[in-house]
């Protein structure tokens, strides 16, 4: 089949989008190949689609546990063979996931930069066919990226031992120097980029600064019709203003991560089908979710980084129709966010006496625990060793990064059961054991495939069966599951910690001191361009957002805030810039009243010189004291 033949047949397209052609046919020539996408511009196709045309495996790395499920099962729901393997998993579920993509049909390995490093999945490599190697979320292997994770630089490892295979570098945000540093490190031959434009020219980026919120949102919503995402920073807000929102006779969900597997579907789904007009939502919504017709995306908070709230904006207006993204903020937002960033880089003692107490919460002793899957209460973690709350987080978020160990957010994992013994040897157990023989014989006949994969059970449904309950079931898969007939996971709705390589002594975790204050640096400077976005008044904010990105080739959008507020001057661009020019210099160095500036700018037409000096003055940029102007603003 030709690439167009399988966009048609999996996904029922009957074009490819801008770049994505090229993209495809780069890698299928067997070039190393960075696609630079922004948010909605269908990265996931190239790979997928020239995977399914080349012989063998794609392995697809990536951080995200939530993009590798909902991959899985979107190329599941299309007949494509495809398995992830992520923390949390039991090592039984990995061994034969490894199997099936060692000897099986597979088409597609999700996993973490992580799992690379094991021997298990070393030793696996070598009986794999591999096609492509497809690296997602590529800026995390840059050092100036926004989201840096030392184990993406292992990539380079696993690329000499499979020579002959291309890599397809894939990231939606990534600045000219993380854009170089992706393709050293990942030891591209030679330099290939497919870049997408940044400039999203139906969309509309607006910044106020308001006190209130809850009334503004409420307002903004009213104002802009159709579905839309409001961003948050905690599970608290995702709660407060859903509600305030229903209150107000506006359909809304809230959504984060601790919600339930079944309940964050259900959510997804009603809003996606516009059940539910507005998602209330951490961060954790939003990946991989391509729901074109996005009206409105309010962010309640500052975001971390230029990035982050790049991504999150550009879920709007996918369908090229027209849309808004609204960022309201206040000052003391600009003080949380520095509390924030305070708290996200604890001491590096700090962050080894975190791994030392993780381990004497789960009692391990040094070298055990090794993939071993471990639940945690984090608030009873915190007590017990009477830690800061966020500090305690933020050690552990960063020994995760560091690849000490995997923290898996709590979210409901479902029970699942695998029968690991023959047939003869599961009809001697249950002759012998009647009772529990039953209980085989049920799960046998309501599931299929138990003998090949793990298989999602329910307890209740077995029990209903059996006319017993759902916790005699339990018990009897445990003891089933003790007697090595099956392996049995209960199901959990607890974060889970799994140590990579067991519990080490304290003294042997390593934090590279000057790589830690190198992306403590460069976290203050994407900081300080998040605080520079929100509090300027004087550039079109498509602008500044397309330059960050390295596309300075622009020109100013006219319909965002800042453009409006210049439009109502009646000034072109280039009247606005030669009077900003010639007054900024010499305000710069003396202050002086606006009769003297007149006269000091006497080239300029009085009329357009006042209304320059009011729109600077309205928005921030100069003030007065004692009748003279100052400059305030770089």
């Amino acid at each position: 089949m030709t690439t167009q033949e399988i966009l048609i047949k999996y996904w029922g397209f009957s074009k490819f989008r801008p770049l994505q052609e090229d993209i495809i046919d780069s890698v299928l020539s067997g070039k190393d190949t960075l696609a630079l996408m922004p948010t909605g511009g269908g990265k996931s196709v190239c790979f997928q689609v020239p995977s399914l045309k080349l012989e063998g495996l794609c392995i697809v790395v990536t951080p995200l546990i939530a993009l590798m499920k909902d991959q899985v099962q979107q190329l599941d729901r299309r007949g494509i063979p495809a398995v992830a393997i992520f923390s949390g998993m039991h090592p039984r579920e990995i061994d034969i996931a490894l199997d099936n993509c060692a000897y099986g049909d597979k088409k597609f390995l999700y996993v973490s930069p992580e799992r690379l490093e094991t021997e298990l999945f070393q030793e696996r490599l070598k009986k794999m066919n591999i096609s492509l190697l497809a690296v997602d979320e590529a800026h995390c292997i840059s050092q100036w990226g926004y989201d840096f994770r030392p184990s993406y630089l292992q990539i380079a490892d696993i690329r000499e031992r499979i020579p002959n295979v291309p890599v397809l570098a894939l990231t939606a945000t990534a600045t000219p120097t993380v854009v170089k540093d992706i393709q050293e490190k990942l030891l591209f031959k030679e330099e290939n980029l497919f870049e997408m434009s940044f400039e999203r020219s139906n969309l509309i980026y607006d910044v106020e600064n308001t006190e209130d919120k809850h009334s503004r949102l409420l307002q903004l919503l009213n104002e802009n019709k159709g579905t839309a995402v409001v961003y948050v920073r905690n599970r608290r807000k995702t709660k407060e203003f859903s509600y305030y929102l229903q209150q107000n006779g506006i359909s809304s969900h809230f959504y984060h991560a601790g919600l339930e597997t079944e309940e964050r579907d259900k959510r997804q789904a009603d809003w996606i089908n516009n059940r539910t007009r507005v998602i209330v939502s951490t961060n954790a919504f939003g990946m991989g979710i391509d729901k074109a017709d996005v009206r409105l995306v309010v962010h309640l908070d500052v975001p971390d980084s230029i990035e982050a709230y790049f991504q999150e904006a550009g879920r709007a207006g996918r369908d090229g129709g027209a849309a808004r993204a609204v960022l309201l903020w206040h000052k003391s937002d600009l003080s949380d966010l520095q509390r924030n960033f305070n708290s996200k880089y604890p001491e590096i003692s700090y962050i080894r006496n975190i791994y030392n107490a993780l381990g004497n919460y789960f009692q391990l002793a040094v070298g055990s625990g090794v993939d071993s899957s471990l639940e945690i209460d984090i608030n009873d973690f915190i007590k017990m060793y009477n830690l800061n709350p966020l500090l305690a987080y933020n050690s552990i978020k960063f020994l995760e990064k560091e690849g000490y160990l995997f923290l898996n957010e709590a979210m409901n994992r479902p029970s699942k059961v695998y029968v690991g013994v023959d047939r003869e040897v599961l009809y001697r157990f249950q002759v012998k054991n009647p009772k529990l023989g039953d209980v085989l014989d049920v799960l046998i006949r309501s599931y299929s495939g138990l003998f090949t994969d793990f298989n999602i059970i329910d307890e209740g449904l077995i029990g209903r069966r059996l006319s017993t309950s759902a916790l005699s079931i339990e018990n009897a898969l445990k003891f089933l599951h003790k007697n090595d007939i099956l392996t049995y996971i209960p199901r959990s709705s607890k974060p889970r910690i799994t140590f990579t390589n067991g519990r080490l002594q304290t003294k042997y975790v390593r934090i590279n001191e000057d790589r830690y204050l190198h992306l403590k640096n460069t976290s203050k400077k994407r900081l300080d361009s998040v605080i520079n976005y929100v509090t300027t008044v004087a550039k079109c904010r498509s602008e500044i957002l397309l330059s960050y990105f390295g596309q300075e080739d622009t020109r100013r959008c006219g319909h965002c805030d800042v453009c409006e507020n210049r439009n109502r001057l009646s000034l072109s661009k280039n009247e606005f810039d030669d009077v900003i020019e010639l007054i900024k210099p010499i305000l710069t160095e003396k202050n002086m009243s606006l009769q003297e500036l007149i006269w000091e700018c006497s080239k300029i037409e009085q009329n357009k010189l006042i209304k320059v000096v009011r729109y600077l003055l309205d928005s921030g940029k100069i003030t007065k004291f004692d009748d003279k102007l100052i400059w305030v603003m770089n």
